[in-house]
């Protein structure tokens, strides 16, 4: 078992690095106070393969693993987490489309999106079905070679600014056996969006809800065959959840470096705060679950890039760890800033808001224990974490 980055992997890594460092660190902060959603920017991570990671070659994707991807998502979330986050979101949105699309979308579609110059959102959540995703009300119902949307979507990122919306209807019976898939492209007759959200953090992409009054999508738009949408929106949700825990990760790294350097620049009482063992102390701890967070999505990504049977169990398990121990140390790293952390000429606060809803977004991490905790204690468990 090698943990070290292979050379490919590495490049990737500076790659993204020296882009977040180049495009997105000078601006982060404008953008959240501005709620500026920053289309150029993602347009310009396209012309590197940003927007398309994991997505096949032949419709422009780089056909990355979900390890490599999760390397340069972390690199970017170091910098700006909301912005980062949407980048995971549109590859999830454009993965879907290439990989379960008809023919003639995937030739069309897939090209614009995985370059950036178009934009995709995911349309799973509604105002009644959150955690109970397969409980969805919006409908589709066929009429000749179209079908004809109804219902409404909420919390969905980059609403009102997107492209194409992957969207997942009722098309059967009730229950997740019932739901089917569907690419819509975001201007048809009928869309609605609600206002912008208001929120405590990720403002660098816009949150809306969206209102389908008798849409009318064509058949050949539909993703994968009737019924197959729940599937296709979970397997999506266990790249999601590593997507989102490496964003917690990148978040803390970012904190992490600024309280390092902090330490080591500001004195009380006649000496640096780095001189403090209990600070000391504080730091070794910080670094401790930084490492074990990364280590546990890199593991739960190998096993998604293997196909093994337990890899959902793993995708959760990565992100109930990962989110909530990047949420703390943001939160240990604002506290060692003192009251400078809460101003928001620092990056602590910032990383601190986008960090807290990763541990609500791509299912809770109470939905974590349940799909985790149902695993353990099926017949053959005992052998499932070793």
């Amino acid at each position: 078992m090698n943990f070290d980055l292979n050379d490919d992997q590495l490049a990737f890594q500076q790659l993204a690095r020296d882009f977040a460092a180049r495009e997105l660190a000078p601006h982060a902060a404008r953008w959240d106070a501005e709620a500026h959603f920053p289309i150029e920017v993602f347009r310009q991570g396209g012309e590197l393969g940003f927007c398309g990671l994991y997505s096949p070659p032949e419709q422009g994707g780089l056909g990355l693993t979900r390890l490599d991807s999760a390397i340069v998502f972390e690199e970017l979330a170091a910098a700006d987490p909301s912005t980062a986050a949407f980048f995971t979101i549109h590859n999830m949105a454009t993965w879907m489309l290439c990989g379960w699309g008809q023919a003639d979308l995937k030739a069309h579609w897939g090209p614009l999106l995985t370059s950036g110059s178009k934009l995709a959102s995911y349309c799973l959540t509604e105002p009644d079905a959150g955690s109970d995703a397969a409980n969805l009300k919006t409908i589709a119902r066929r009429e000749g070679d179209d079908y004809v949307l109804k219902g409404s979507k909420a919390f969905i990122s980059g609403a009102g600014s997107t492209d194409m919306l992957v969207v997942m209807a009722r098309t059967g019976v009730a229950g997740a056996k019932g739901i089917s898939a569907f690419a819509v492209p975001a201007d048809l007759p009928g869309i609605r969006y609600g206002k912008k959200e208001d929120k405590m953090g990720w403002n660098s992409q816009p949150t809306r809800a969206i209102f389908f009054d008798e849409v009318r999508v064509p058949a050949a738009n539909r993703l994968g065959e009737e019924g197959e949408g729940f599937r296709i929106a979970m397997k999506g949700l266990d790249g999601g959840r590593i997507n989102i825990a490496t964003c917690s990760v990148g978040a803390a790294q970012g904190a992490f470096n600024a309280a390092q350097r902090y330490l080591g620049e500001r004195q009380q009482f006649g000496k640096k705060l780095a001189d403090f063992q209990a600070l000391q102390f504080r730091l070794a701890d910080m670094a401790t679950e930084l490492v074990a967070a990364r280590q546990m999505i890199r593991l739960a990504a190998s096993k998604l890039d293997a196909g093994a049977a337990d890899a959902t169990t793993y995708c959760a398990m990565a992100k109930r760890f990962a989110t909530d121990a990047g949420f703390q140390i943001c939160n240990e790293a604002l506290q060692l800033h003192g009251g400078y952390g809460y101003l928001r000429d620092y990056p602590l606060e910032r990383l601190l808001r986008d960090a807290r809803v990763h541990q609500i977004l791509e299912g809770t991490n109470e939905i974590m224990r349940v799909i985790i905790a149902r695993r353990m204690l099926e017949a053959d468990a005992p052998d499932s974490i070793r």
